[in-house]
């Protein structure tokens, strides 16, 4: 089974940047798209950024949107930067896979933890 390592996340101050990273524990599944998604306590888990393995597009979320980037290398790791970081940024940060054939992120990793200081 293949299994999504998230690594990256920690405190950090309002207006610092961060990278996550996600590495897979096989490089022989199949994905249409790779992604990361966040939860902040008490509020429901919403993507934040996407990208789709045939051809790279790349969606973002309005609230990250211009201060974001997702980024893949061919050994299903995928990346996430977020500039000048805010308190409303604080959550868990999962990464998750759909693989060819399912209709929805099927694969999800255990979470990084982000805390923006204010």
């Amino acid at each position: 089974q293949v299994q999504l390592v998230e690594s990256g996340g920690g405190l950090v101050q309002t207006g610092d940047s961060l990278r996550l990273s996600c590495a897979a524990s096989t490089r022989t599944f199949s994905v249409t798209a790779m992604a990361w998604f966040r939860q902040a306590p008490g509020k429901e888990r919403e993507l934040v950024a996407s990208i789709r393995w045939s051809n790279g597009d790349t969606y973002y979320a309005d609230s990250v949107k211009g201060r974001s980037s997702i980024s893949r290398d061919l050994a299903y790791r995928i990346y996430l930067r977020i500039n000048t970081l805010k308190p409303d940024d604080t959550a868990v940060y999962y990464c998750a896979a759909q693989r060819i054939g399912a209709t929805r992120y099927d694969v999800w990793g255990q979470g990084t933890q982000v805390t923006v200081s204010s």
